[in-house]
């Protein structure tokens, strides 16, 4: 579900640099972010006739979609799943442009005190997943005000509750106590995809074309006058009809936002932007040729012991790589001890020294580590709906003014937190924008 982080790997450059066009000189719309977003409305609203500019704080594209190489495989840095492929446009289009797709394993592995699963143990595990996941859309069917999605989880879950619940929360972004219930059946998790070559690669070429002007911040966008004036710092001031802000929310929160209004947004929509939680999810990535693990893509479930993985995506792509996921208890630890990502790795050992034993760490290395939640422009993974602030989504597809909308991740009901639910909503608001621009 995923940037480049800060820190320990910003110096890793992506592996796909497409050729890029000039900035119109004044545009129908500013598109303010060169992520999965941006990307998604720029093309929508160039084959709608409208001119588009497209300002990108970064050196890159792709906002949190990045794919770098790793001593020689592309690994991607931030999302990395094709979520729910009938709904996600990008799966879509990956086929149609005949991208190398391949579809998600669905065979996984469970470790249990340092030995596989046995048979009965998959399926008591099975039960417990199946049992939590029908309580959680049932329970959102429901009458009532909002509530916590571990509300209604059921009791008796057994031994293996607790690692749904930690699965939960990591997918989620934040422990299941702290999302709205109506979050958890959203998502569409069935019909996965990974694409050959990194999905950040893959954004990038859809950009290829676009008039994207890149290490360019937007500092204040003026929506006093007519249309939208947007403040470019020493790059001077860049005039269009109107704008779309695809920034992440926790970017543009208060009390720091990166981005100021200038007049100030309507307080609904302030307080709708500024509703949202800080999502987590970040990767330790491993190179472990030894790894106990066998068969590509696959996730692994390792239960036992005083530490457990959240997370654990094993030989991606076929490779010596894994995924290690930090969620909120992990990267909390780390942050209070000041850390980083040299605390990440010995975390990572201690962790899987004490899942599988330390002899079999012989050849583990870790060659990057990220942290979405510390880089400038992302300032976490994704946006977390709270219990009761369903609302903000419906909020933020509304204009402003008729000269400011919103798009990305955030606003996706069905594809939430996802690459795929940004240029669904990207997508959406170049057709809006369109219809009230006039073409």
């Amino acid at each position: 579900m995923t940037r480049m982080p800060r820190a320990a790997n910003q110096h890793l450059p992506p592996t796909s640099v497409p050729p890029l066009a000039d900035l119109p000189a004044s545009p129908d719309v500013a598109v303010i972010g060169a992520g999965a977003a941006g990307i998604g409305a720029a093309r929508r609203l160039r084959a709608l006739g409208l001119s588009v500019a497209v300002l990108e704080a970064r050196p890159r594209l792709g906002g949190r979609t990045v794919t770098t190489a790793l001593r020689g495989h592309p690994v991607d840095l931030g999302a990395h799943w094709l979520h729910a492929g009938p709904i996600n446009p990008l799966v879509g289009l990956g086929l149609a442009r005949g991208e190398p797709l391949r579809r998600a394993a669905q065979e996984s592995h469970l470790w249990v005190g340092r030995r596989p699963g046995r048979p009965a143990e998959e399926a008591a595990f099975g039960r417990a997943w199946s049992v939590a996941d029908r309580a959680m859309i049932d329970g959102a069917r429901l009458p009532g005000a909002d509530r916590p999605a571990a509300s209604a989880l059921p009791p008796g879950l057994g031994p293996w509750g607790k690692r749904v619940s930690l699965v939960h929360g990591l997918v989620s972004g934040r422990p299941l106590s702290e999302i709205s219930l109506h979050d958890f059946p959203s998502m569409e998790y069935g019909d996965n995809f990974f694409i050959a070559g990194g999905y950040g690669a893959y954004l990038a070429r859809l950009a290829a074309g676009l008039p994207v002007a890149l290490g360019t911040p937007v500092a204040a966008l003026d929506w006093a006058g007519e249309g939208v004036s947007l403040d470019l710092g020493a790059r001077g001031t860049l005039r269009a009809r109107a704008a779309l802000v695809t920034a992440p929310m926790m970017v543009l929160r208060e009390p720091a936002p990166a981005l100021r209004f200038a007049p100030d947004l309507p307080a609904p929509v302030r307080a709708a932007i500024d509703g949202f939680a800080t999502g987590i999810y970040e990767h330790v990535v491993l190179h472990w040729p030894s790894s106990p693990f066998r068969g590509r893509d696959r996730l692994a479930s390792l239960i036992g012991g005083r530490l457990q993985p959240p997370g654990l995506l094993t030989r991606v792509d076929g490779t010596p790589f894994h995924y290690f996921e930090l969620d909120v208890p992990m990267a909390a630890r780390l942050d209070a001890a000041r850390s980083g990502a040299d605390g990440a790795r010995r975390l990572v050992r201690e962790t899987l020294a004490e899942q599988v034993g330390r002899g079999s760490l012989r050849d583990l290395a870790v060659p990057a580590v990220t942290e979405w939640r510390h880089d400038p422009w992302s300032r976490g993974s994704w946006a977390v709906v709270p219990p009761g602030h369903t609302g903000a989504r419906n909020l933020l597809k509304e204009a402003v003014g008729e000269r400011i909308w919103f798009a990305g991740e955030a606003l996706s009901r069905e594809q939430w937190g996802t690459a795929g639910g940004a240029f669904a909503e990207g997508e959406r608001a170049a057709e809006a924008m369109a219809a009230t621009l006039g073409h």
